[in-house]
């Protein structure tokens, strides 16, 4: 008997149940039924009530799916709805994920194979694993289109508890992924709309750096006397003078370095993709590095190690790829720098720092930054702008933190006396 006293079915029963000339059905209890169709047909359906309303589903026919295989499935599905799980939505969630099409995660990486031959191999593997570890175990099986707000919310709230960056990156990811579908008609409105507002506020956190004379050259004392390997030392010796990405300094390729000229002239590629003209073509000249009288030096002593390959900055078991991120970091480290003293990326804040007091014109310093000209065009063309002004500057630079390691009196390096 079922709990509400009806009388279960049994094997022997809906074998031998005949067909009528009208539908007509056999209950088993707990809204479970056989429908029996005057073509002879016998297929289950299920009847139960979420959120006030009645819902039916079918099950399959019989005998495929048997008696007892129909009570299981019919249990599941019950108890998925005691937990508060919509039943209707789990199904399609289910038969989208068994075929494969139009759920969220195939949408997404259908999104990724379309767009990451243009990412840099860090902003490849940062947004898979965002994607594969936050947001595809809850959303990933979802048919794209019935993803709500509110659902999409919940994700991004898990992450923002463990890192707010981390969670806004998530969101604009996919917010992409949602923009991306909706000329397939699978999804209408994106609903990733206005939920940053919902998210923690972005915190600006400025790289540490020296910016006093005194922190300067005691940074600079240190990396002389740094122990470790020659090409951890002329990259620790080089980041102060040239004030590049770390990224752009250790994937420093030989092939654009020109001793004659004292220039390294960077190519689009290895600059910050997001500051580029989408149609540059590779090998395009996108930023120069004027090479003062200290850097030709130490890179004319590299070379005779290193100028056989294609990096400067080698790794030590794999001569085809340059020094990992964490190299320099960990040289930092490794002479008593915390990351509250110093990072990787910090030169470039300390350099910024003193030139501007030096009385270095704005102009020249970003340019030498390297930061990005508003007009996307423009700034790759204008990669050689104000480039004597700029070889002057980054010689004087160079003998300026010179004179702080040696302990001599400052000098007065003002640009408009350097012409």
């Amino acid at each position: 008997m079922s709990r509400s006293g009806e009388k279960l079915l049994s094997d022997t029963t809906i074998r031998n149940a005949k067909p009528k000339e009208k539908v007509y059905s056999l209950r088993d209890g707990n809204g479970l039924f056989l429908v029996l169709e005057p073509t002879g047909r016998k297929w289950w359906r299920l009847r139960i009530t979420f959120a006030k309303k009645e819902n039916t589903f079918s099950l399959g026919d019989y005998p495929v799916v048997t008696l007892a295989m129909a009570r299981e499935e019919s249990l599941k599905i019950r108890s998925r709805s005691a937990k508060g799980i919509d039943p209707g939505v789990f199904r399609k969630s289910e038969k989208a994920q068994q075929s494969g099409e139009g759920t969220f995660e195939s949408i997404a990486r259908e999104w990724m194979a379309l767009k990451s031959p243009g990412w840099s191999p860090s902003h490849r593997e940062k947004t898979r694993s965002i994607l594969e570890k936050d947001v595809f175990p809850y959303i990933g099986s979802r048919p794209i289109g019935e993803i709500s707000p509110g659902e999409l919310l919940a994700v991004l709230k898990r992450v923002d508890v463990r890192s707010s960056a981390t969670a806004r990156k998530a969101y604009s990811t996919c917010k992409q992924i949602f923009v991306y579908d909706i000329p397939s008609g699978r999804v209408s409105v994106s609903p990733a709309i206005d939920l940053h507002a919902h998210l923690s506020p972005r915190i600006v956190k400025h790289m540490a750096a020296p910016t006093t004379r005194e922190e300067t050259a005691r940074l600079l004392r240190a990396i002389d006397g740094y122990a470790g390997t020659f090409i951890v030392h002329c990259a620790l010796r080089l980041s102060p003078m040239f004030f590049v990405r770390p990224g752009t300094l250790r994937g420093m390729e030989w092939a654009d370095i020109d001793f004659q000229r004292a220039e390294w002239r960077i190519p689009i590629d290895q600059l910050k993709r997001r500051q580029l003209d989408k149609l540059a073509r590779r090998g395009e000249v996108a930023h120069i590095v004027p090479l003062c009288h200290q850097a030709l030096a130490i890179l004319k002593d590299l070379h005779q190690l290193t100028g056989n390959g294609r990096y400067v900055f080698p790794a030590i078991r794999h001569k085809d790829q340059c020094i990992s991120n964490n190299t320099v970091r960990s040289a930092l480290r490794g002479m008593g720098f915390t990351g509250d003293d110093i990072t990787p990326h910090g030169f470039r804040h300390m350099a910024s720092t003193l030139l501007h007091e030096l009385g270095y014109p704005s102009l020249l310093i970003e340019k030498q930054l390297a930061h990005s000209d508003r007009n996307k065009i423009r700034a790759v063309y204008n990669h050689a702008e104000y480039l004597p002004e700029r070889k002057r500057m980054m010689q004087a630079w160079a003998d300026y933190l010179d004179d702080l390691k040696a302990g001599k009196e400052e000098k007065a390096i003002h640009f408009y006396n350097n012409k």
